[in-house]
């Protein structure tokens, strides 16, 4: 199914969001976090206009049953992170971390958020 889905942040995934701007203000900069939050946002758009047939999605069984990732770089944008997301009930997605790309995503996770 194609768009439109509904897109959820879990609280942890919140906290996530927060933490890679402000890390990113922090070590970079105001306008560099800003253009990362918007890198972010269009990850999340592409879930929202695709769900996980959005472009770069993948399935991770490996992690837990159920579990997609999507690395946010969008649009020649480079990003860092991962979106790791599952698909709880039909035409929504629940975003349960935003991880760094080197973290081992699955001691990160825990399926029970």
């Amino acid at each position: 199914m194609t768009g439109p889905w509904t897109v959820r942040l879990v609280a942890v995934s919140e906290l996530d969001y927060l933490e890679v701007i402000q890390r990113s203000a922090q070590d970079f900069g105001p306008l560099q976090a800003e253009a990362y939050a918007q890198t972010l946002a269009s990850a999340l758009d592409a879930l929202r206009e695709k769900g996980p047939m959005a472009i770069g999605v993948k399935e991770r069984e490996e992690i837990g049953s159920g579990i997609f990732t999507l690395h946010a770089a969008r649009s020649k944008r480079k990003a860092s992170h991962f979106l790791v997301f599952r698909v709880p009930e039909t035409q929504t997605i629940e975003v349960l971390r935003i991880l760094y790309e080197r973290m081992d995503l699955a001691r990160h996770l825990s399926l029970d958020q």
